[in-house]
């Protein structure tokens, strides 16, 4: 369960990334690309522990 809503949220955050890179906004891009990292990363450590 927690595997896809950090899939999602990972994906939307992607996204997010993908549209205002688009846009050239590549500060902001950057920094959302490194928050989906972040939420993966935070899903694989969870998912490690059960």
């Amino acid at each position: 369960m927690s595997e896809d809503l950090a899939r999602a949220t990972m994906s939307a955050r992607l996204g997010e990334a993908q549209k205002y890179r688009q846009g050239r906004n590549l500060v902001v891009a950057r920094r959302l690309s490194r928050k989906a990292e972040q939420a993966a990363q935070q899903a694989r450590l969870a998912l490690a522990r059960l």
